[in-house]
């Protein structure tokens, strides 16, 4: 009996090792279906970045395709690319960093802030209905589509004019106050797209409904647009960047809960059916089992789709970033949404 049981340790050292490595493999089911996905053309090609990381680790990185379509030079994890409106959560946090100094309020007319704007709308519209799109505003020209706080109308031009706020309250570019917030944060890859730099930026390509394509060299989106669509990243900076924002490391918990709480929903193909909230410059997918913070970007004729996601539980980020977009809207975010389930289908956020 004795020696029978003197193998018992070892037997439960490989029944425990064993589980553990099978434990191991359930979560990490997501690395074969990934590459897998990546390599399909059934729907569309593949061409970008992806990065998946928790707590700080990677879990995942792969990157596919062309940082240059007609040298065919390979994209390597630390290219350069417009984050497009990703850059609006950025833009956003630099309005409440201003606004924890006391320099904005965020229930205010943006009148305040931008008195050489003469419409109408500048005494109604907030700088808080700016972060979250309810400002109503189409043009700088005409009236607003609808009564100011009551509807939601995604539009760049509620960013820009935040751009613009920055500059007034701050007395510096939005380029230099951008540059210095990725600076402090060491986010060495990341920068606001100048003559100087716009070279490191990845081409972009355009496919045509016809079929055709158009490869894209340097940023083409306008200066102004840059603080709601035109920021260039990479995709282990916005690692970075979730880890800061979502853990206390660029706003103060008050300020961060406000910016993460809504009062307006609006539904977005990549998360789904249903509509979800939409905070400042960020939406906020509650209506799931797991938590998701999260945004997209597309813009056709710069060649670039990017999206973010953080899942706050767990600490763990999805990024996918293309250097190509499809006028075929249906299909644009074909590859980000199906990563997307991948992942939440497996093991990784439980």
């Amino acid at each position: 009996m004795k020696n029978k049981l003197s193998f018992l340790p070892i037997a439960l050292l490989i029944f425990f090792a064993s589980n553990q490595s099978f434990f191991a493999q359930a979560k990490d089911n997501y690395t074969a279906r990934i590459d897998s996905l990546v390599q399909t053309t059934s729907v569309r090609p593949f061409n970008g970045n992806v990065l998946i990381s928790q707590n700080g680790k990677t879990k995942y990185s792969k990157a596919y395709g062309y940082s240059d379509y007609t040298k065919k030079t390979p994209l390597k994890l630390d290219d350069h690319f417009v984050i497009l409106s990703n850059s609006k959560q950025i833009t956003a946090v630099l309005i409440l960093q201003e606004v924890e100094k006391g320099k904005i309020v965020l229930n205010t007319p943006i009148k305040k802030y931008l008195p050489n704007l003469k419409q109408p709308w500048t005494s109604t519209v907030t700088v808080e209905n700016l972060l979250n799109h309810t400002s109503g505003i189409v043009d700088l020209e005409k009236p607003t589509a609808f009564a100011v706080g009551t509807e939601f109308k995604y539009t760049d031009l509620n960013y820009i004019l935040l751009g613009q706020i920055i500059e007034r309250v701050t007395n510096k570019t939005y380029e230099t106050v951008v540059n210095e917030l990725f600076k402090v944060n060491k986010m060495k890859d990341s920068f606001f797209p100048n003559a100087d730099n716009q070279d490191e930026v990845v081409n972009g390509r355009q496919y045509h409904k016809d079929n055709t394509t158009k490869e894209i060299i340097g940023v083409i989106i306008p200066k102004d647009r840059v603080p709601a669509a035109g920021l260039v990243s990479t995709v282990k900076d916005l690692a970075i960047w979730n880890d800061l924002l979502h853990n206390g490391k660029l706003l103060k918990e008050a300020t961060y809960a406000r910016m993460t709480t809504y009062t307006i929903t609006n539904q977005h193909p990549v998360f789904g059916d249903k509509e979800i909230g939409y905070g400042y410059g960020i939406r906020v997918n509650d209506e799931t089992k797991i938590k998701e913070f999260g945004h997209t970007g597309i813009v056709p004729d710069q060649g670039f789709t990017s999206v973010n996601l953080y899942y706050p539980e767990t600490k763990t980020s999805i990024i996918v970033l293309e250097n190509q977009t499809f006028d075929n809207f249906d299909i644009s975010y074909y590859f980000e949404a199906e990563i997307r389930k991948i992942v939440l289908n497996s093991g990784l956020l439980n």
